[in-house]
Order: structure tokens, then sequence, then C-alpha cells
């Protein structure tokens, strides 16, 4: 017998009847026990920052503690990912930087800085409640755009639409700071439409470049906001109260990196289906949280009205997953640095606050934040 070495090139060609090789198959995604703990870091963390917020705003001016948090944490990024990759990665022409801008303002002044400043007067659980109708809000602005969502994502939208309506109306919900709900609204309006545009929009190419940057132009704005507003006129720190400031802290090391960082690892290595399930898991920690910690009333209609819109947004999320189609994302929480050697793209994954991703970009922010943006919606901006 000769060796293959030996063997004539002919007797080493392939015959024409082999079957061809199997295309590799992508590796199987763990669910370990390191996966169910970041997760339960993404359900306890951003299903918490609504009450932060809550917190915070007891003795912090709303739009200047947003600009603070977000500030803070865009530097700390920056910083984190000039650091794991050199200062290249920071940059990005004009046109990136400016888009990176727009969907900033978009997400975090307009989308969580209204948040900040509903929930002066709206409970965290029910602001966390009506946030979580985000993802129904993308349908509709990709059903408007051209795109055609499933007939499960229309009928989400629905039961989305109908759930609001049960938490918003007084006659259905009780008392009502509608001024603060309209608020709400607006804010989950505009952090559709930032999430929608972040894929359609020119944008840094690295992915939490494009984060930090987002974080530290929507700061930028909501600090305008709050010296148009005079919340700086007969604000004193010393007034701020030690149970604000571990608010706020809070928000910016375990919303804004903590917990991103666990959903960025989670996106390489769990399925993306588990992955999504913080989306109507999140509203739930919320309302759970306002009343155990803040005392906030549990009626049936908010009972009620709550479990309508998690449904829909279920039933969007799994349309979406078996349809391949753009996902609804979040998410409320600024992006964080991803884990350790995963810096890979996290195109078309699900991300907090009904974010969504773009091509070749991975996360934006979902602070509290970027869809099934990334549900967490506004909120999770944190």
């Amino acid at each position: 017998m000769t060796s293959p070495a030996a063997e004539p090139a002919a007797s080493r060609r392939p015959s024409a009847r082999t079957a061809p090789a199997p295309p590799p198959t992508a590796p199987r995604r763990r669910t370990g026990g390191a996966v169910w703990t970041a997760l339960a870091i993404v359900y306890v963390v951003w299903g918490s920052t609504y009450l932060g917020i809550k917190i915070v705003v007891e003795t912090m001016p709303p739009f200047l503690s947003a600009a603070g948090r977000f500030v803070v944490a865009g530097l700390v990024l920056a910083a984190l990912v000039a650091w794991r990759r050199g200062p290249g990665a920071l940059r990005a022409a004009p046109r990136q930087l400016a888009g990176a801008a727009v969907v900033g303002l978009l997400l975090l002044l307009g989308g969580n800085g209204l948040v900040v400043l509903a929930e002066t007067t709206v409970p965290s659980g029910l602001t966390a409640l009506l946030i979580a109708v985000v993802p129904a809000w993308v349908v509709l602005l990709r059903r408007a755009s051209g795109d055609r969502p499933g007939r499960g994502a229309y009928t989400g939208v629905v039961l989305g639409l109908a759930g609001l309506a049960a938490l918003t109306l007084p006659g259905l919900s009780g008392a009502v700071h509608i001024a603060g709900v309209l608020t709400v609204i607006a804010a989950t309006a505009l952090w559709a439409v930032g999430s929608f545009s972040s894929s359609r929009i020119p944008m840094p190419s690295d992915p939490f470049a494009a984060s930090a940057y987002e974080m530290v132009a929507g700061g930028l704005g909501c600090a305008a906001v709050a010296l148009l507003r005079g919340e700086h006129r007969g604000f004193s720190l010393a007034e701020v109260s030690a149970r604000s400031w571990s608010a706020f802290a809070f928000l910016v090391v375990f919303g804004s990196l903590i917990a991103f960082t666990a959903y960025a690892w989670l996106l390489h290595t769990a399925p993306l289906s588990l992955v999504a399930t913080y989306a109507y898991v999140n509203p739930v920690v919320a309302v759970l949280l306002g009343a155990l910690v803040l005392g906030e009333a549990l009626t049936w209609p908010v009972v009620l009205g709550g479990a309508v819109v998690v449904t829909g947004v279920c039933l969007i999320v799994s349309t979406e997953r078996r349809g391949g189609s753009p996902r609804t994302d979040p998410p409320t929480g600024p992006p964080p640095l991803p884990a350790p050697a995963e810096w890979s793209r996290a195109d078309d994954a699900p991300l907090h606050g009904g974010q969504t991703t773009g091509a070749g970009r991975g996360p934006t922010v979902c602070t509290e934040a970027a869809t099934p943006t990334p549900s967490e919606g506004p909120g999770s901006a944190r």
C-alpha cells in the first residue's frame, strides 16, 4: 500500500459523484449558568432603572440629572473603548458624528429626558408599562416606510395600544397625571423614531464608539434644555440627598456599563430568542420594584393594562424572530463595553429600548438604550 503522498495526483481528486462537504454550522449557543447570570443582571438592573430615575428626581432637577448621567457614562465608555481598542476606534467622519448626534438627541434627550421629566409626577411602574409600547411604534414606522411586518406584529400593535388606553384613561386606571402620561407617550414616539433612524443615517463604524458619541450628544442636549428651563437656578449640590446620589451612581455604573456589558456578551453567547425576553420582563420588574420599594399603587387596571401591553410586545418580538425581519428593540440603557474578546458585530440583534441595529454598526444607545432598543425603551437608557 502506498502512502497518500506517493499516490498519483489524479487518484486524490474528488470523484464527480462525491457529495459536496456540508457548509460549516454556526457554533451552538450556550444556556449555562453564566448565561442565566448575565440574563438576570439585564432583567433586574434594566428593570430597576425606572425606580432609579424616580429616586434621582426626588432631589435632583430632571434634565440636569440626565445630562450628568449621560455625559459621564459617555466619557467613561469612550475611555474604555480607546483603552481596549485604541484611539483609532473613536475616529469618525463628520457626517457619521452628525448622525450619532441626531440619534443621541432623539433617544436620550427626546426619549429618556422626557421620561425623567415625566417621573416627577408619574409612578415608575406605570412609566415602564407605557414605555413597553415602543416596539409597536417601531412596527408602524416600518409599515410607513414600505416594510411589511407579519400579521402577528399588527396584532401586537393593537394589543399594545389597547393596553396603553387601559393605562392612561382616567376612568380605568384611577387618578392619572395626564400631562406626565402624555410626556411619556411623546418620549416613546421619539425613542422609536431615533431607533428607526439609527440604521438609515451615517453612523460611526464602531458600534460602541457610536454609543459613546450618542450619550455625550444626548447629555449635552439635556444640559441645554435644563439651562433653558432654569433648573440651575436655586439648585445646590448640597441639597441632593444621599439616596439620590446613590441612585445616580447606580444608573451610571450598573445601568450604563455593567448591565449593557452583560447584554453585549449575551448577544454573542445565548440564543437571541432568549436574550429578547428582557423586552417583556423589564416592565414587570419595574412594576414590582415600584410597588415594593416606593409603595406605588398596584391596581387591577394597571395590572390588566400592563399584561395586555406586555402580551403585545411578546407577540411582536416572537413574530419578528420567526419572520427574520428587522427586529424592534428597547432599550433603555446606554451601551456598554462589550465582553472581553467578543467585540464583533451584533447586527440585527435585539437591543434594549426599542432599538434596531444598523448594518455593520451594531447596537446604538439603549441607555436606558438601542430593539425588539432595544424595551425597554427610553427608561433603559440608563
